[in-house]
């Protein structure tokens, strides 16, 4: 049988034995008849706390986060409702939008007019984070279980403050969303180096769909609520962007909410691993560089029997990436186990050791294959990893017998042993 996967923009057709695939995908319920009324009815009548309108007084400042372009927000949607909603009550000269980078590159200006439309640019400011900028930061103090945050100037000198984000499961954080858009979000790079150091990632509750008890989680929540969110608003979206649901309201039971869809849409329980899982990462902006991918990989380690096979197709049109020391880190080691004791001997100081951390432990107990248009076979075999330029063959070859699971979103669903 064929089954396709989210691949790119365009999608990847795989043929797999029909009588050893199991296929699953999110229980997507149908989208929303009208995705911008679904966001004024979350704005107007939140999860918990007050109206958008009523929490915002003539005058004031407003500072709206927003996710990057790794992500698949639907910013077009949302801020101009949001904008709409205040209209009024603030000037837009008073309203600054924070592109939540984290610590991903700046999105050019191309990226910003396909996130946004030139009609919001043009209206209201729009600042990518600096996570590395010491003059783009304010010192908070040391919060949660001794964090030390710092986080972006103009968010916290603004007088309203709105995060907008998206709820899918995450493979540490438990699901994105919600207090992930202040830090890392919003954050500095100490900060996110110590949130996603090797002690809290490796942590047994840092995983696919723990909130409570994920040390993640917990630290995030705790800087969110310190600091101060005026008012938070998710949606959850499915196979095709389209928003399924929005919340709005206070940050932390909103986002209790949204988890709670979002876990009956893509968690999904399997009776026994398998020998492979063919997995994507959910195509374009998910599965732009190999260093988002490594959440398909993760989604298919949560189901792949020890020592088998994980093949994740993967188009990487931005490569590793080239910014940032994801590459020259995970390229560095002459093997898996090199890479992981470097980890344990560095904790907290190397930036994206986290997801190397991860990619390191999937690799030290599966193979990975990786499909990919963008990457050679001599750039993944730096990484520790294979290339196939046949998907199909490369399940083959594991044999007649084996047994097999194909993910076609990727870590939009993600299946775990029950």
């Amino acid at each position: 049988m064929e089954v396709e996967f989210a691949y790119g923009t365009a999608g990847l057709l795989v043929e797999l034995p029909a009588d050893r695939t199991h296929v699953i995908v999110p229980a997507y319920p149908p989208s929303a008849p009208d995705g911008r009324a679904a966001v004024v009815a979350a704005l107007r009548q939140p999860v918990s706390g007050l109206p958008l309108r009523r929490l915002v007084r003539p005058g004031q400042t407003v500072a709206i986060a927003v996710c990057d372009g790794t992500r698949p927000q639907p910013r077009r949607t949302v801020v101009p409702a949001l904008l709409d909603e205040i209209e009024g009550l603030v000037r837009l000269e008073d309203v600054v939008v924070l592109v939540a980078t984290g610590t991903h590159r700046a999105n050019t200006g191309a990226e910003l007019r396909q996130m946004l439309g030139d009609d919001l640019l043009r209206a209201v400011r729009v600042v990518n984070h600096d996570a590395r900028d010491p003059a783009n930061l304010t010192w908070v103090g040391r919060l949660g279980r001794d964090v030390p945050v710092w986080l972006n100037a103009e968010w916290l000198a603004a007088d309203v403050r709105i995060t907008t984000g998206f709820v899918e499961p995450h493979f540490f954080a438990g699901f994105s969303g919600g207090p992930k858009l202040v830090a890392p979000g919003l954050a500095g790079l100490e900060t996110t180096l110590t949130l996603h150091d090797a002690s809290r990632i490796g942590h047994p509750d840092a995983r696919w769909g723990v909130i409570d008890g994920n040390p993640v989680q917990d630290d995030v929540r705790a800087i969110a609520a310190a600091t101060g969110v005026t008012f938070a608003l998710d949606v959850v979206l499915d196979g095709a962007q389209r928003i399924v649901s929005a919340f709005g309201g206070d940050v932390l039971p909103m986002h209790a909410a949204a988890c709670d869809r979002a876990r009956s849409i893509a968690m999904c329980p399997v009776a026994q691993p398998f020998d492979v899982v063919v997995t994507s990462n959910g195509g374009f902006p998910l599965d732009q560089n190999l260093y988002q991918a490594v959440k398909g990989m993760s989604a298919a380690a949560q189901v792949v029997k020890p020592g088998g096979t994980i093949v994740c197709v993967a188009e990487c049109r931005d490569g590793f990436p080239e910014h940032g020391s994801y590459r020259s880190e995970l390229t560095a080691a002459p093997s898996v186990q090199a890479l992981l004791d470097a980890i344990s001997a560095r904790d907290g100081t190397v930036p994206d050791q986290w997801q190397i951390q991860i990619q390191a432990s999937i690799m030290s107990r599966a193979r990975v294959v990786v499909s990919t248009s963008f990457l050679s076979d001599a750039d993944l075999a730096q990484a520790h990893l294979e290339q196939t330029h046949d998907p199909a063959r490369t399940v083959a070859e594991a044999g007649p017998e084996a047994s097999i699971c194909a993910l076609p979103h990727g870590p939009m669903t993600v299946p775990y042993v029950l």
